[in-house]
């Protein structure tokens, strides 16, 4: 099997640091271009911008919260494959 690395925890002091280099230490994740950056920004924009609109239409009486529940999953899910397909972070599964 497998070893797996552990980290320390990151106590309370902690907080708020955030190191250049993260990505590096995780595992199939790479150095992205400043147009990948821009890019994944431009989806965290929208991300943020679709989950304000939810919150408008939650507030609308009457509206079946199931059906905005359902959407509010599927938004979720396509900015993680937006995400992901820019990213490309290897795939153990190739």
């Amino acid at each position: 099997a497998p070893q797996i690395q552990t980290l320390p925890f990151r106590g309370a002091n902690d907080r708020g640091k955030i190191m250049d280099n993260q990505h590096k230490q995780i595992t199939g994740y790479r150095d992205l271009s400043q147009s990948e950056i821009d890019g994944i920004n431009s989806i965290k924009a929208l991300e943020a911008d679709a989950a304000d609109l939810v919150k408008q239409l939650k507030a609308i009486p009457d509206v079946d919260q199931r059906s905005i529940a359902l959407a509010v999953t599927n938004l979720q899910q396509a900015c993680m494959w937006l995400t992901k397909g820019v990213a490309r972070s290897d795939n153990p599964f190739n």
